[in-house]
C-alpha cells in the first residue's frame, strides 16, 4: 500500500525558516510529479509548489523567491524549504504525488496526512 508521510512542521516566528519533508513508501512502479499544497482555516486547499520527475519546478506567486521545492528520487522524497516565513503562510501543508503502485499500470494521486505550519507575528 502506497503512503505519503510528511514531517517538519511546527511553530516559527515571522522571518524564520522551516523545511518540510515527505517520503513515499510501499511497492511502486514509479513516482512522477510531486507537489505541496496548503490549507488555512476557512480557505480552500491551494497548490504551493510542483516538481516534475525531471526536476522542473513551479511556484504559487506568493511563495516565489521564499520557498524551494526539491526531491531525492533515490529516497522517494520531496522537500519544501520555506524561508522568510510570514503569518499568512500558516496552514496545514500536504504532500501530493502521482504514483503508479506495483498493482496498477497507471498513476493515481496520493496525499499525505498533512503537517501544521504556524508562523507567529
Amino acid at each position: 500500500q502506497v503512503q505519503l508521510v510528511e514531517s517538519g512542521g511546527g511553530l516559527v516566528q515571522a522571518g524564520g525558516s522551516l523545511r518540510l519533508s515527505c517520503v513515499a513508501s510501499g511497492s511502486m512502479r514509479g513516482i512522477y510529479t510531486m507537489r505541496w499544497y496548503r490549507q488555512a482555516p476557512g480557505n480552500q486547499r491551494e497548490l504551493v509548489a510542483t516538481i516534475t520527475s525531471g526536476g522542473m519546478t513551479n511556484y504559487e506567486d506568493s511563495v516565489k523567491g521564499r520557498f524551494t521545492i526539491s526531491r531525492d528520487n533515490a529516497k522517494n522524497s520531496v522537500f519544501l524549504q520555506m524561508n522568510s516565513l510570514k503569518p499568512e503562510d500558516t496552514a496545514v501543508y500536504y504532500c501530493n504525488a502521482d504514483i503508479t503502485p506495483m498493482t496498477h499500470w497507471a498513476p493515481s494521486q496520493y496525499w499525505g496526512q498533512g503537517t501544521q505550519v504556524t508562523v507567529s507575528s
